[in-house]
């Protein structure tokens, strides 16, 4: 269960999905802080969207989409200058409710949204999975690598891991975060997939600079 409210963290194009794991860069002074506190707390930080005409009053609070997902930070590694390493695994979406600005990061009453598969979903769950995988395989083949799908992972994980890292736009990511349970996010995800060419992001790389 999360706690009534958490620190949130805005991105322009970035969204964390459940159970996936979210390297960072911390640079900026303020999330610094925002850092240095959930490492002295519960370490759970929101990730959510910064909504597009940002950039005139990105320094101060700038609207963000509703829905977003929290997660606890895993490992954090803090540099000498103060900036931050960390890893967040996300938990659970949230919805915002209202704003607490008593802080100089941003800190948000939230209301959590739980999504677990009902046993009737389970079996089409896996056929979508199936379809999933034969969409990214023949993606990956035509970039001339070899797929591999790790078979212990859960179906739940594997969809909301692909979009959180499929090459998608930042508006189609969030979409597929606030799709009501993971079932439909697969199978709005799966459309997305059959609408375009998919080039999957190289090796599910890299760290997310702010």
């Amino acid at each position: 269960m999360l706690p009534p409210t958490i620190p949130i963290f805005p991105l322009p194009n970035v969204v964390l999905f459940p159970n996936v794991f979210l390297p960072l860069h911390i640079f900026e002074p303020r999330y610094r802080a925002m850092v240095a506190d959930a490492l002295d707390g519960d370490r759970i930080i929101g990730m959510v969207l910064l909504q597009p005409g940002h950039d005139a009053d990105y320094e101060g609070r700038p609207p963000v989409f509703p829905i977003g997902c929290a997660g606890v930070v895993t490992h954090a590694e803090p540099l000498a200058d103060g900036r931050f390493h960390i890893v967040v695994r996300g938990l659970e979406r949230f919805r915002i409710s209202r704003e607490d600005g008593s802080r100089a990061y941003r800190l948000a009453h939230v209301d959590p949204m739980p999504e677990a598969v009902a046993d009737d979903d389970r079996s089409e769950l896996r056929r979508h999975r199936r379809r999933l995988e034969a969409l990214i395989a023949a993606a990956v083949e035509r970039a001339g690598a070899e797929p591999r799908f790790p078979p212990a992972v859960p179906d739940e994980d594997l969809v909301n891991a692909l979009a959180q890292y499929v090459e998608l736009e930042p508006l189609e990511r969030q979409a597929l975060l606030e799709r009501e349970g993971v079932l439909a996010r697969c199978r709005a995800l799966i459309e997305l997939l059959e609408m375009r060419t998919l080039t999957p992001r190289a090796a599910w790389k890299g760290k997310v600079v702010h």
